[in-house]
């Protein structure tokens, strides 16, 4: 009689201990209904202690850990040359390998100043998608949005592994109806948050890449969720199941000429952001934008 191997099931833990509980205000249906009507069936005027379960964004909603919170009164808060800039920036080469940082309050701000460096009125800003706000200071800055990515992103039955794709004919129709000059860049999200968090193949970057090279455009990467993406391509992409999620992610930003990043998300922070940029030129008239005491200082942040 064979003897039959029994497996336990170990319960999984998480590996941290929770120091801090925030109280929620539980409402009624009754009182829910009344407060949406009242906002106008805008989820943005709603007040947030009217809200128990808050799906409106992943922006700034995550935990911090212990160190992360020692390291706040650890900072260095000289008026210039803060050691804690030097830090940010070897971390930013180390890890994505662009030249130049300029660090800004959270993703937004560093789309506003890329786009007032970038953008020329009448401008092509082709895109796998939009973000509301990058959308916002492109069109403020003059210039015009152009959807980009695959048709499949639109359809979401479909199960392609990478919805966030470029077409790239989709992008050699537009260098041909405006001109190459006329596309100061494409932005590239990593992954696209209006489809869903689809992410985009190395495959595909790659093809862009050689795409834009041939026509000198530039390719901007909108890097707020660029370690999931790369996690996707861990999984999904042949040639990279055995390849770190770091790795992935340098290879990722290695194929573009700048990003914009809100550390409010993969970064797990509660507030921040940058510009990084290979571009002295950009980076020079960035950084000046970026000034405290600039006139331009107040444009820095689009609030919603």
């Amino acid at each position: 009689m064979s003897k039959k191997t029994t497996t336990l099931k170990r319960s999984w833990a998480e590996p941290f201990k929770i120091k801090m509980v925030e109280l929620l205000k539980m409402t009624t249906p009754e009182q829910r209904l009344k407060c949406i009507a009242a906002a106008g069936y805008n989820t943005f005027l709603l007040k947030s202690e009217d809200v128990y379960i808050d799906l409106l964004t992943d922006s700034g909603t995550n935990a911090m850990s212990d160190r992360q919170w020692a390291g706040l009164m650890l900072g260095d808060e000289a008026y210039a040359g803060s050691r804690n800039f030097y830090h940010l920036e070897n971390a930013v080469k180390k890890f994505y390998g662009y030249k130049y940082l300029v660090p800004t309050h959270q993703g937004r701000g560093a789309e506003n100043i890329l786009s007032k460096c970038m953008i020329k009125p009448g401008d092509i800003i082709p895109g796998n998608m939009y973000f509301t706000t990058t959308r916002l200071h492109q069109e403020l800055a003059g210039g015009i949005f152009q959807d980009v990515i695959i048709d499949e992103a639109h359809d979401s039955f479909n199960l392609h592994p990478f919805k966030g794709n470029v077409d790239l004919n989709k992008v050699e129709a537009l260098i041909k109806q405006h001109g190459a000059a006329k596309i100061p860049y494409i932005c590239v999200a990593t992954t696209v948050n209006m489809a869903g968090g689809q992410p985009i193949a190395l495959e595909n970057l790659k093809a862009l890449r050689k795409l834009t090279e041939k026509h000198g455009i530039k390719i901007i990467l909108d890097m707020t969720r660029v370690a999931e993406n790369a996690y996707f391509i861990q999984q999904r992409e042949k040639g990279y199941a055995n390849k770190s999620i770091a790795a992935i992610v340098k290879e990722i930003c290695s194929l573009t000429d700048g990003a914009t990043m809100s550390a409010k998300k993969d970064a797990l922070v509660n507030i921040g952001g940058f510009l990084a940029v290979n571009d002295k030129k950009v980076f020079e008239e960035a950084r000046n934008m970026g000034r405290p005491r600039s006139p331009l200082s107040r444009e820095l942040c689009f609030c919603r």
